[in-house]
């Protein structure tokens, strides 16, 4: 679940985007493909196709499931929609350093991963 307190917001156009204090959106519905490239770019990223692929699948999940997938889930996830070759880990890794579940759900507009530190 996402959480309610308000850390600060991200300015999307001119839109004021509430976020929690490690960048999440506070409310899920605020998501949207220019949210996405705005909280990427404040990390210094840029979304290529193949991270939208990614991020999709991530919200494909949440829709099905309720929940943010781990890193397990989301390799099998990718996999499954992607291809053998895209869900491995090592190709995560490459697109979303740190940590594949967590910033990928960021990005995605999804609460934290429950079991992402």
């Amino acid at each position: 679940m996402a959480s309610s307190e308000i850390y600060r917001y991200l300015q999307v156009g001119a839109q004021q985007v509430p976020l929690d204090p490690e960048g999440f959106l506070i409310d899920l519905d605020d998501w949207s493909p220019a949210v996405a490239e705005a909280l990427a770019a404040e990390e210094s990223r840029t979304l290529t196709a193949e991270h939208w692929e990614v991020i999709e699948v991530l919200r494909d999940f949440y829709a099905r499931f309720e929940a943010s997938p781990a890193m397990r889930p989301l390799v099998k996830a990718v996999g499954q929609a992607l291809g053998p070759e895209k869900g491995k880990s090592l190709h995560l890794m490459r697109l979303f350093p740190d940590s594949p579940a967590k910033v990928g759900a960021r990005l995605a507009g999804l609460p934290k991963p429950a079991n992402c530190l």
